[in-house]
């Protein structure tokens, strides 16, 4: 019994964390070691774009985010219908003068 009280992880989500930051464009790029993924919000007629969070993750934990966000992505379908992609291409013309990444 004392083991599992050991293995316990107890996380802490304060209520200005709790309330989360709307993102409708994500950014990723890449090098050796790590992922770096922003999250930005683009508004409607507004020519610049802030990056509102950006989070750092090792190759391992970037691959089991995937496959976490898969899985649940499987359950959310399962359960609400297929979630239809349509044209994202027509949605944000913009061009951020690096690499052209995927979202």
């Amino acid at each position: 019994m004392e083991d599992q009280n050991q293995n316990q992880l107890n996380i802490e989500l304060s209520e200005e964390i709790a309330e989360g930051t709307y993102s409708n464009l994500a950014i990723i790029t890449h090098s050796n070691a790590e992922f770096v993924i922003d999250f930005v919000r683009i508004m409607p007629g507004v020519p610049k774009a802030k990056v509102k969070s950006r989070i750092l993750l090792t190759p391992q934990h970037t691959k089991r985010l995937m496959n976490a966000l898969k899985d649940n992505l499987q359950k959310f379908e399962s359960v609400n219908g297929v979630i239809k992609e349509g044209d994202m291409q027509n949605i944000y013309p913009l061009t951020f003068g690096g690499p052209t990444a995927q979202a």
